[in-house]
């Protein structure tokens, strides 16, 4: 992972939607709504799910189901601490499912109540979360959260610092100031959005920036293929998007590449790509999205993809 050094499994656990039965509540777990049904037990066996097949980088949040997922986390590694020794377990700081503060006292509490939840006292890896529309120099000073990190670094208590922002351009105006050492990138990268290599990929060469890809599956269009009636948080796909995303289906069914491997191992290509995180709700999205990772795809399926990755218009990702 960059300049940490830490070597994580090319396909992780994303857990924004941890435990949620449900998919329809989704947006509301996205969104930090209240009265979300996440179920402890089944966050937990998702979590066990992952670790079992393989996962070693768990990335998670308090705005995440309302904490609840951090607390089905600290739990599952509690129970099972022979796969939690195996694992690097990253969250943010910055923005909980209340509102956005990136004050430094807040952040230290922030850091407090996440070390409690999850029931680690040293991070190797924390991330300043969505600082969109904060001004950077209050996130970066001395009295905002970067400060604060540095203070927990300086304590032991953090050994990592990086950036995770939900929008790109954001992303990669942190990335550039080479302060980072990691960084989480949603909603730049997939078989559908190069975005990346626009800003994001260039800073992180030149800083040796970690870098962990979120959204890859594009909320599981590129997990399943287009499925009549479905609906995809926070995208509004087009029809000539759709049609485009079935000729990279037919061609996976076609080589017996299952679909979620070509989209996770695609990322993971990339020679600066270290890991993705595919969200999982449920056991057996955590298992299948760690199988993906040991596909053995042949040579010959990415010279046949190669032609079907596009980027599309920016504007399709809302």
């Amino acid at each position: 992972l960059g300049r940490t050094g830490l070597e994580v499994s090319i396909v992780g656990l994303g857990t924004a939607f941890l435990g949620i039965r449900d998919p329809n509540q989704a947006a509301k777990a996205y969104s930090g709504g209240t009265g979300i049904p996440a179920e402890g037990d089944l966050g937990v066996a998702t979590v066990h799910a992952a670790l079992e097949g393989g996962c070693t980088l768990i990335d998670t949040a308090p705005l995440y189901c309302q904490t609840r997922s951090e607390s089905s986390i600290g739990r599952a590694l509690r129970e099972r601490p022979d796969l939690a020794a195996e694992c690097t377990v990253t969250t943010k700081v910055g923005q909980l499912f209340e509102g956005v503060d990136h004050s430094r006292e807040a952040v230290l509490r922030h850091v407090e109540a996440s070390q409690r939840r999850l029931g680690i006292e040293r991070f190797q890896l924390l991330f300043i979360h969505d600082p969109m529309g904060v001004p950077m120099g209050d996130v970066l000073g001395e009295s905002g959260t970067l400060g604060a990190l540095r203070k927990l670094q300086r304590e032991g208590v953090v050994e990592f610092v990086g950036v995770a922002a939900n929008e790109p351009e954001t992303n990669a105006d942190y990335v550039e100031t080479g302060e980072f050492d990691a960084a989480v990138v949603p909603e730049a990268w997939s078989l559908l959005n190069q975005w990346a290599e626009r800003r994001i990929f260039p800073a992180a060469e030149r800083h040796d920036v970690g870098l962990v890809m979120a959204t890859p599956l594009e909320r599981g269009l590129l997990a399943t293929g287009p499925v009549a009636g479905r609906e995809y948080l926070n995208r509004r796909y087009t029809a000539d998007l759709f049609e485009h995303v079935g000729k990279i289906k037919t061609l996976c069914d076609e080589c017996g590449v299952p679909m979620n491997a070509a989209a996770l191992q695609w990322c993971a290509r990339h020679p600066l790509v270290a890991a993705t995180i595919p969200g999982a709700r449920l056991p057996a999205e955590a298992t299948a999205n760690a199988a993906a990772a040991e596909v053995e795809i042949p040579p010959g399926f990415w010279r046949d993809l190669d032609p079907l990755v596009r980027h599309w218009d920016v504007a399709i990702f809302e």
